[in-house]
């Protein structure tokens, strides 16, 4: 069950809704409601999943309690986090990576080492992230263990952000799990943030998606090096409103119940610099590497060499997050790689203060990124080729113009609604408020109308960040 489908919207939601709020006065009460629902939802779309994402909760629950009894003995507390980690990270590298990396073992050594065939558990690697943010939280001391097992239950599989992010950090929500207050302010302001995520989602990321698999599936020679280039932009805006309108959504839904999850997304393509789109993407990833990894590797704070390492090992392992495949680690090199040398070089600091800076990232973010829409480093080479001419592939050809008279609008759409419309009408068109609100919330409704008539009349059409 995705959130852009018949079911959630017009039987699974309305539900929830009605019977979170009849209940919403005993907290203990509508917590377990909520959890019941979210785990109904995580084993309605992965029913053979549901035992591993009940372990999950289960043990962290009780790996809670121990680093929490413990945590005045520095030694054992340190125990219980160790095992902690080999837990969470044994069961997301035995569903995740034990295939790719057998298969890579075959490969190297021209051995023959059985393959078994592991389902990826949707949305392990967030849930898995999440698990560990609350025991190390309650480690550090940011965040009061939870000795009520529901409570654990609620914070691990609350279905907004359950299965694509954003990744909620234990002290974000340690207080609003027990503590929250319900207001018609935020259902409402939830309510317009969720139509807004459905509508980047079905009127955007689906149609630049038809783009991006039509130029993908076609010959070397059909595509053109404008094609290839249209379809490399394409991707990213597809991936940028697919993964950013989840996140509305999810944020959407977590203020209709109250909590209030922080931005993942703060208009990354107006960045200068490859750092600083990554500031302003999947923020929720980025700052719990930061936190849980970059930080106790030594973080900044080392030789120039170490600071090398701690970051490559940081961007390696971000790309191998999002996918086992050595696609997804050239990814992460690369980014690693580029934020390497903008530190060191002082490129970054160049390109932030003049307007080149913005044809430089998006260059770079661009060119790397269809590493991870190919299928496998012979695709990403083939691919680039067409992009850079190296195919024999003509400049512009028939196709080139099909694609701009079918997919254009949507192209444009995409550039135009990646940038900060409403601060640019506010603050230098000088628009009055209350025209803004009023014009904004008829083109809301008017374009979630047309959503769910795509959601209507389409087929399934999952997050791409279910794959990761």
């Amino acid at each position: 069950m995705v959130f852009s489908s018949i079911e959630f919207l017009f039987y699974f939601l309305p539900v929830v809704l009605i019977g979170y709020f009849l209940l919403m006065r005993w907290r203990k009460a509508s917590n377990i409601f909520l959890s019941l629902m979210s785990l109904g939802f995580y084993a309605f779309g992965a029913p053979k999943f549901f035992p591993i994402m009940i372990a999950s909760i289960v043990v962290n629950w009780l790996f809670g309690l121990w680093v929490d009894r413990v945590r005045d003995d520095k030694k054992k507390a340190k125990l219980a986090l160790t095992l902690m980690v080999v837990f969470n990270l044994g069961l997301l590298g035995v569903y995740k990576y034990l295939m790719f990396l057998l298969t890579s073992l075959n490969q190297w050594f021209s051995i023959h080492l059985p393959v078994p065939q592991i389902t990826l558990p949707i949305g392990i690697s967030f849930f898995t992230f999440q698990a560990m943010s609350y025991v190390i939280d309650v480690y550090r001391g940011h965040g009061k263990v939870q000795r009520n097992l529901i409570n654990v239950c609620l914070y691990i599989s609350f279905f907004p952000q359950l299965i694509a992010g954003p990744i909620v950090r234990y002290q974000t929500v340690a207080e609003e799990i027990q503590d929250r207050r319900e207001n018609l302010d935020d259902f409402i302001e939830g309510t317009q943030r969720f139509m807004k995520g459905l509508c980047k989602k079905m009127l955007l990321a689906n149609n630049l998606g038809l783009l991006v698999d039509t130029a993908f599936a076609l010959e070397t020679k059909d595509l053109s090096v404008v094609s290839a280039w249209l379809a490399a932009c394409a991707y990213l805006m597809q991936v940028y409103y697919d993964f950013s309108g989840y996140s509305d959504m999810a944020i959407g839904l977590g203020r209709m119940f109250g909590f209030h999850f922080l931005e993942n997304f703060t208009y990354p393509f107006i960045c200068k610099t490859v750092a600083e789109f990554w500031s302003r993407w999947h923020i929720s990833l980025g700052t719990w590497f930061r936190d849980y990894l970059y930080i106790p590797l030594g973080g900044s704070r080392v030789s120039k060499p170490r600071l090398v390492f701690n970051m490559m090992v940081v961007w390696t392992l971000t790309g191998l997050w999002h996918g086992a495949a050595w696609t997804y680690f050239l990814w992460g090199f690369g980014f690693g790689v580029m934020l390497v040398i903008e530190r060191f070089t002082g490129l970054g600091k160049w390109m932030s203060k003049r307007a080149v800076g913005h044809f430089y990232a998006m260059f770079a973010v661009v060119t790397i990124t269809v590493m991870i829409r190919s299928d496998n480093l012979h695709v990403a080479r083939i691919f680039y080729g067409s992009m850079f001419g190296m195919t024999g592939a003509p400049v512009w050809n028939g196709l080139t113009g099909a694609f701009l008279r079918e997919y254009g609008i949507f192209l444009a759409a995409g550039v135009l609604f990646s940038l900060p419309v409403p601060e640019l009408l506010r603050d230098k068109l000088h628009v009055p408020a209350n025209l803004m609100r009023v014009t904004g919330a008829a083109a809301l409704l008017g374009l979630t109308f047309i959503a769910i008539t795509y959601v209507a009349v389409g087929s399934y059409n999952p997050f791409i960040y279910f794959n990761f």
